[in-house]
C-alpha cells in the first residue's frame, strides 16, 4: 500500500458517476501487432483505425487498455476524435521490424498528427514518438492523450488516479496485480481521470470542448485517463510513454526511465534487434516483392505472438473477436493458447529457419500436458484450462511436432518421449472420435481430425521402436490401420443427392455423429450445426461438406490425384468456394454460421459463415502435391491482397457486397479476428513447401503406409465409448477396454463358447481380438467380459453384426 501510496495526490476530487458505461473491447480486425525482441520488454501492442488497442502485459494473455487515442479541440466547438475523425496510413518502420509509423490526417483539414510506435526494448513501456501540426497556422487547437484502461483482461473495478513518480506528473491506472502509468516528455497541462461516458475527459472534451472540471480520482469503475498535451504555434514534438508494472510506483519508475532516454535511439535499437531477428530465419519470399514483404511479416507475427514469461507459449491472435460488441464476460478472446494453433505456429517457426522456437514449444507443451495425456482445448499461460472440450487433433499435434523435429534432425536436447507416450495412449483410448472437430462445434467423426490422429499414431510408433518398445510400436501402427480404413467407411457418402448434382461417385463429408458407429453412414443419419438459428440446425450429415478433407492428403492418408479426394473437391469447389474482387475464398463448411449477418452486424451466437484465408493456404499445399505449382502461387498471391495494409491476415473476409457504414469491404477483413497466427504460419509454410516443390510438413509414414505399401487392417475396432454395431466380413473383431478382462465369446447364439484375456499395452489400454474374420454375412458376434479387479461379470451381452 506504501508504494501505491507515493504516485498519489494528497488531495482532489473524486469523479461523479460511478461506475460509467458497461465495459466494451474494441475491434477484432486489427491493422497491426508489435513486441520488442527482446525479452525484458514486456509488453504487446495492436492497432487499428490509427491508435492503440489492447496492449498486453506482463504476459501475453493479459489486456490492459481498450485504447490509446488523442482528441484535438479549439476549445469551443470544434472536436476531432483521430480515430473516427480522420484519415490514416500505417507503415513499418522497417520491413523487417513490427514497429510502425501512422500518419493522421483531420478530415476538416485542421490538423495532422504523425505517430511512430513502439516498444522500449529494456522495459515495460510503449513509446508514441509524435509530432503534431495545426493546419492554417491554427493555434487555438488543444491536444489531448486519452487512455481506457482495462487493467488485467476487465473494464471494470478499475481504479484511475492523477498523481506523480518523483515529481514527474502522470496518470494512473490498476486492478489486482497490475498497475499502468502515463507520462509525457513535455509533462501534461490539465489532467482529469473519470467513468466513461458520465464524467471521463473524452465524454467532457466531446460535451463542452473543453475541460470544465478536473477529477483526481475514480476508483472502482470503467474509468478513463485524459491529459493535455502543451502544443508549440507550429509544430509540437513529444513522446509519450505508457509503462506498467505490479504497482504504480513501478510503473511510474518504467515510465519515466524511459521517458529520460532518447527515443529515437529506442526506436533504432528496437528496428536493430529485429532486423537481426530476421535476417536469422530462411529467406523464403521468392522473387516476388508482395510475397517477400508478407513472409517477413508473417514471421513477425510467430514472433509477437511467443510469450516472454514462458517462452514457447504462443496465443492464437492478439484480438478479441467483434470485441466492440463484446465486454468483461468475454474474458480471453483470442488471446488464449490453443494447443493445434501453438504446434500449427510452432510448425512455420521451423519451417523458416526457427528451430529454437519450435523446440520451446514443444518443451511448453510438455509442461502442460495433463496426466492423462491430452491438453486442454484452450488455456492460459499458466496451462489452467480456460474452455474444457476434448479435441483429439489437439493431442495429436503435439506428436506430430516432435516428428518433424526428429525428421530435420533439430531435437536437439529435448527428449519427448514420454509426453509422446502419454499423448498416444489418450489417443488410442479415445479415438478416433472427437467431443468436438477443429472448429469446436461438433461431436463425432471428422475426416480432418482422423487424418492428424493416424499421422500421430504412425509418428508415436517410430518413437516406441526407438524406446525398444516394439510391441506398442506394433499395436499403434495396427490402431492406425483400422482407423485409416474407418474414414470410409464412417465419412465417404455414395449414392446421395448431392453426388448426383455434381456428377460423382462420392465425396468425404465435414463429420459424421458419433451414432454412426452403430449403425453406418446413411443419408438418414443427422447433425445439429451450431451457430445457426434452432430451424435451420438440423441437417443431413451426407449434404455438409467441408475442405478439410484435404487433411487426408496434407498428412499422407491419400494421394492428390486420389479419384475419393477429386470427387470431393468438386463438391466442395461447387458449394464452399467464392470468387471475391481479389482471388478465392473456402467457407469452412455447408452452411457455416460463424460470422457476420447479412446486414453486417456482428456474429452473435448466430450468423453466416465468411471466407477464410487459412484455407486457402491449405489448398495451396494440395496444389502442391498436386504438381500445380502456379496454383498454389496465385493462391498466396490472394492471401496477400485480403490483409490489413501492414499485411495482418485475417481469420475471415467478407465475401458479399461492400457495407461502407460497417467498414466490410468485398475481400477484405471482417471483424473477426486479425491476424490469425495459423494462417500466417500457413503461408509461410506454403512458401517452403514451394521452394522445395513438394509439401513440406506431410510425413512422411502415412505416405509410405497408405500410398507405397497400401495397408490395410485386418481387424475393426470395438470400444465401450464406441460400440460399433456393424463388422465387415472377412475382418476381425478386435475388443479395447480400459481395464483388464475376461472375454467370453460366442458367433452361434452361445451354442459353442470361447474365451480370451485380454493384452496390456502398457498405455492405459488392454485388448483381445475376435477370430471371426471367416464368418459370413448375417452371422452375429455376441461377447461379454468378466472383470478380475471387480471379481465380477459385466451382466449385459454385447452383439456385433457381420455385414
Amino acid at each position: 500500500m506504501e508504494r501505491h501510496a507515493r504516485t498519489r495526490p494528497s488531495n482532489g476530487s473524486r469523479a461523479p458517476g460511478q461506475p460509467g458505461k458497461k465495459p466494451r473491447w474494441t475491434t477484432g480486425a486489427k491493422t497491426a501487432v508489435g513486441t520488442a525482441v527482446s525479452n525484458q520488454s514486456r509488453v504487446w501492442f495492436t492497432i487499428s483505425h490509427g491508435v492503440l488497442n489492447e496492449i498486453y502485459f506482463p504476459s501475453i494473455d493479459e489486456a490492459n487498455t481498450r485504447y490509446v487515442q488523442f482528441v484535438v479541440t479549439d476549445g469551443r466547438d470544434f472536436f476531432s476524435d483521430e480515430q473516427r475523425d480522420a484519415e490514416h496510413e500505417t507503415h513499418m518502420l522497417h520491413p523487417f521490424a513490427p514497429g510502425f509509423s501512422i500518419e493522421t490526417r483531420c478530415r476538416q483539414q485542421r490538423y495532422r498528427l504523425t505517430k511512430e510506435v513502439f516498444t522500449d526494448p529494456k522495459r515495460d513501456a510503449v513509446l508514441v514518438n509524435a509530432e503534431f501540426e495545426p493546419f492554417n497556422g491554427a493555434s487555438d487547437l488543444q491536444l489531448y492523450a486519452m487512455v481506457d484502461p482495462h487493467i488485467a483482461d476487465q473494464g471494470s473495478g478499475n481504479d484511475a488516479w492523477v498523481g506523480e513518480y518523483k515529481g514527474t506528473r502522470m496518470l494512473f491506472a490498476r486492478r489486482q496485480q497490475a498497475a499502468m502509468a502515463l507520462a509525457c516528455s513535455s509533462g501534461f497541462g490539465e489532467m482529469t481521470c473519470g467513468y466513461i461516458g458520465v464524467s471521463d475527459g473524452y465524454t467532457e472534451l466531446r460535451q463542452n470542448k473543453r475541460l470544465t472540471a478536473c477529477y483526481s480520482e475514480a476508483p472502482q469503475g470503467n474509468v478513463g485517463l485524459c491529459g493535455r498535451i502543451p502544443l508549440c504555434a507550429r509544430r509540437t514534438r513529444f513522446c509519450l510513454a505508457l509503462a506498467f508494472g505490479g504497482h504504480a510506483a513501478e510503473a511510474g519508475q518504467q515510465a519515466r526511465a524511459a521517458l529520460l532516454e532518447d527515443s529515437d535511439d529506442l526506436r533504432d535499437k528496437f528496428v536493430q534487434a529485429w532486423e537481426e531477428k530476421q535476417r536469422a530465419y530462411f529467406d523464403l519470399g521468392g522473387p516476388r516483392k508482395n510475397s517477400h514483404e508478407m513472409y517477413r511479416v508473417s514471421t513477425a507475427v510467430l514472433e509477437t505472438h511467443e510469450s516472454k514469461r514462458f517462452p514457447g507459449g504462443v496465443v492464437a491472435s492478439l484480438a478479441v473477436p467483434w470485441g466492440f460488441d463484446r465486454g468483461d464476460k468475454d474474458i480471453g478472446g483470442y488471446h488464449v493458447i490453443w494447443p493445434r494453433d501453438m504446434a500449427q505456429a510452432a510448425l512455420g517457426k521451423l519451417a523458416c529457419g526457427d528451430a529454437e522456437s519450435a523446440r520451446r514449444t514443444l518443451f511448453y507443451l510438455e509442461c502442460t500436458q495433463e496426466r492423462d495425456g491430452h491438453w486442454p482445448q484452450n488455456m492460459w499461460l499458466d496451462g489452467t484450462a480456460h474452455w474444457t472440450a476434448i479435441q483429439m487433433d489437439a493431442a495429436s499435434y503435439p506428436i506430430l511436432l516432435a516428428n518433424i523435429l526428429r525428421r530435420e534432425h533439430e531435437l536437439g536436447d529435448r527428449h519427448p518421449w514420454e509426453m509422446i507416450r502419454s499423448a498416444a495412449g489418450f489417443l488410442v483410448r479415445n479415438g478416433p472420435v472427437t467431443e468436438q472437430e477443429r472448429w469446436e462445434e461438433n461431436a463425432g467423426y471428422d475426416p480432418n481430425t482422423m487424418a492428424v490422429e493416424i499421422a500421430a499414431l504412425l509418428a508415436a510408433a517410430d518413437f516406441a521402436d526407438d524406446e525398444q518398445e516394439r510391441g506398442l510400436g506394433d499395436f499403434l501402427r495396427d490402431t492406425a490401420d483400422a482407423w485409416n480404413d474407418a474414414i470410409d467407411e464412417l465419412t465417404y457418402a455414395t449414392g446421395t443427392a448431392l453426388a448426383r448434382e455434381h456428377g460423382v461417385a462420392g465425396y468425404y463429408i465435414r463429420i459424421a455423429p458419433p451414432d454412426v458407429i452403430r449403425t453406418g453412414l446413411s443419408e438418414n443419419i443427422r447433425l445439429r450445426l451450431k451457430n445457426l438459428p434452432e430451424h435451420r440446425a438440423a441437417k443431413r450429415a451426407v449434404e455438409v461438406v467441408s475442405p478439410g478433407t484435404l487433411a487426408l492428403v496434407r498428412f499422407g492418408l491419400r494421394a492428390a490425384h486420389d479419384q475419393r479426394i477429386v470427387d470431393t473437391l468438386k463438391v466442395v469447389d461447387a458449394t464452399l468456394k467464392a470468387e471475391l474482387s481479389n482471388g478465392p475464398v473456402w467457407h469452412r463448411y455447408t452452411d457455416d454460421g460463424y460470422g457476420e449477418k447479412q446486414d453486417g452486424t456482428p456474429f452473435d451466437g448466430t450468423g453466416k459463415g465468411r471466407g477464410w484465408p487459412l484455407l486457402s493456404g491449405e489448398r495451396a499445399h494440395y496444389e502442391i502435391a498436386a504438381g500445380n505449382l502456379e496454383g498454389a502461387e496465385r493462391l498466396l498471391q490472394a492471401i496477400s491482397s485480403q490483409t490489413s495494409e501492414c499485411g495482418l491476415i485475417p481469420e475471415q473476409v467478407w465475401d458479399t457486397e461492400d457495407i461502407p457504414a460497417r467498414e466490410l469491404f468485398n475481400g477484405k477483413p471482417t471483424g473477426s479476428g486479425m491476424p490469425l497466427v495459423w494462417a500466417h504460419s500457413e503461408y509461410i509454410r506454403a512458401l517452403r513447401s514451394l521452394c522445395g516443390k513438394r509439401v513440406w510438413d506431410t510425413p512422411p509414414q502415412p505416405v509410405q503406409r497408405y500410398q507405397v505399401e497400401c495397408r490395410s487392417s485386418r481387424f475393426q475396432i470395438w470400444t465401450f465409448q464406441q460400440q460399433r454395431g456393424r463388422l465387415r466380413a472377412g475382418k476381425d473383431l478386435r475388443l479395447d477396454l480400459w481395464n483388464r478382462a475376461r472375454i467370453r465369446w460366442s458367433s452361434d447364439e452361445w451354442k459353442s463358447v470361447e474365451e480370451c484375456e485380454t493384452a496390456d499395452t502398457g498405455i492405459g489400454l488392454h485388448y483381445a481380438l475376435l477370430t471371426v474374420a471367416q464368418l459370413k454375412p448375417g452371422a452375429k458376434v455376441r461377447f461379454t467380459m468378466f472383470w478380475p479387479e471387480a471379481d465380477k461379470w459385466e451382466g449385459h451381452d454385447f452383439e456385433v453384426n457381420v455385414i
